[in-house]
């Protein structure tokens, strides 16, 4: 896995142990053509971090600044030296997704939000997608005119959207993973 393009283009990105699904490099390069325009400048809070990957792809891309978080201390320390190595600078909080959301999240601080939580599989795994598109913090914590970009398993639909705080602007399937572009309602 490597930064597909900007500042730090070609430089490869460790991966920690426990991450088992890093977002590929064709589908991150996907997403970003995608979001196009709208990430040099955008402030970044990137959830589930993993490697760090998405947020340092923005960073990388001209993105103004970056919040990964990611509660496994082997990850956060991953995506500290991934950073390192790109030469970026970025905040890593090393929480609970959810907790940082209540306790930390500003309204309007992001432009664009990137959520890769780990698929839910089977029935017994835990959802973070529902949690997610319900958590009000989230939702507050992207500016008005903001993207959230949500990775699941291309399999497992969104839940109903029409009473959450979310309008679905695109969704693409690449392989397993599905990539859904949401903004406000």
């Amino acid at each position: 896995m490597r930064v597909i393009a900007g500042s730090a283009g070609g430089i490869p990105l460790s991966v920690p142990d426990r991450v088992a699904r890093p977002t590929m490099d064709k589908v991150r390069a996907a997403v970003f053509s995608s979001l196009g325009e709208a990430v040099p400048g955008s402030r970044v809070l990137d959830l589930f971090a993993g490697s760090g990957s998405l947020a340092i792809e923005a960073l990388s891309r001209g993105a103004e600044s970056a919040v990964l978080v990611d509660a496994d201390r082997l990850a956060a320390e991953s995506v500290r030296r991934n950073l390192k190595k790109c030469r970026l600078a970025a905040s890593v909080q090393t929480m609970d997704v959810f907790r940082f959301l209540k306790a930390y999240a500003i309204p309007a601080a992001f432009d664009l939000i990137f959520a890769d939580p780990p698929y839910r599989k089977h029935a017994t795994d835990t959802d973070f997608v529902t949690p997610l598109l319900t958590s009000p913090e989230l939702a507050a914590a992207l500016a008005p005119a903001g993207t959230f970009v949500l990775e699941t398993l291309a399999t497992d639909p969104l839940p109903p959207l029409a009473a959450l705080p979310w309008r679905l602007l695109r969704t693409r399937t690449y392989g397993e993973a599905g990539i859904h572009f949401l903004t406000h309602a």
